[in-house]
């Protein structure tokens, strides 16, 4: 039986499971150039700046996945730009949490008066880039050689979402 799934804005006391969740996406080494894993204090910090940060929970209110937006850039004129990242945990990944996640994280964005969602995404991580094509992103270009993951270059696919509502 499939678990009936749900989203809410993340709170500060997620930050334990969302920290576990991200050290996982870094042991993964597909979704992140990050390789120092996160404290809970780490993530507990992203609150005080995420433009929009969502959850994804099953039935039991257990939280299977996360999606944040950071500010872009520090200039005012990106302040309604959110540069995103969205991580399922390993054992709920297949399920339709990644698409709940970033179907909560746009709404969020919106709300928030965001009009553009960004990120990269690894070209090997085909199920993001899917998550992204499903979410409507679009891929803008790719960032060659963009950083080194254990010694390797990698490269970045450019994804993004306009926020017409915001566009005003």
């Amino acid at each position: 039986m499939t678990a009936i799934l749900s989203t809410r804005p993340a709170v500060p006391a997620d930050a334990a499971v969302i920290a576990a969740i991200y050290n996982q996406g870094i042991e993964d080494r597909i979704g992140t150039f990050e390789t120092t894993p996160r404290t809970v204090a780490d993530i507990e910090a992203w609150f005080d700046g995420a433009k929009a940060f969502v959850v994804v929970t099953d039935g039991t209110g257990e939280v299977l996945g996360y999606a944040v937006a950071h500010p872009y850039a520090d200039r005012c004129c990106y302040a309604g730009i959110g540069e995103f990242s969205v991580y399922v945990a390993r054992s709920a990944r297949g399920r339709g949490v990644g698409r709940a996640a970033m179907s909560a994280l746009v709404d969020a964005a919106r709300e928030a008066g965001l009009w553009k969602l960004l990120s990269r995404v690894f070209p090997e991580n085909r199920a993001s880039l899917d998550l992204m094509a499903w979410s409507g992103f679009r891929q803008i270009g790719v960032h060659e050689k963009h950083g080194k993951l254990d010694g390797v270059w990698r490269d970045c696919v450019i994804v993004e979402r306009l926020i017409p509502e915001n566009l005003d």
